[in-house]
């Protein structure tokens, strides 16, 4: 349990399995975003024309992806295969955020370390 004003809680997100993700007590059985404690599905829309290239859709910086806090975790999906294109590292770095790709299961419990307000998620929930 979180307790005293110096320590903050670290995000509250579980990844049940294959296809669903949890954040703050909701399911959500689609990609996420959390960004400011804020979340919002994934667009995929500006990403999907090269679906074709990697077998289903990559992210990439095409995305409205987050970059207001100092650290930024990528789940990878189920297995780690979700395509994250070098655009989009690049594009956080050089907005000065550090950027962390895990297969999403790992990413979450990394999430419940971190303090939520220093970091921004991009969660995928399958592959």
């Amino acid at each position: 349990m979180c307790q005293g004003v110096a320590y903050r809680c670290g995000m509250d997100v579980e990844y049940p399995g294959f296809g669903r993700i949890v954040v703050d007590g909701v399911r959500y059985d689609h990609d996420v975003i959390v960004e400011a404690g804020e979340v919002r599905p994934r667009t995929k829309a500006p990403s999907k024309p090269l679906k074709h290239r990697y077998g289903h859709t990559p992210l990439t910086a095409a995305e409205d992806l987050p970059h207001t806090a100092e650290h930024l975790v990528i789940g990878t999906g189920y297995s780690g295969d979700l395509p994250v294109l070098p655009e989009v590292v690049k594009q956080a770095e050089d907005r000065g955020v550090e950027v962390t790709l895990l297969p999403t299961e790992e990413a979450c419990a990394l999430l419940r370390t971190l303090d939520a307000g220093d970091v921004d998620a991009i969660l995928h929930v399958t592959c």
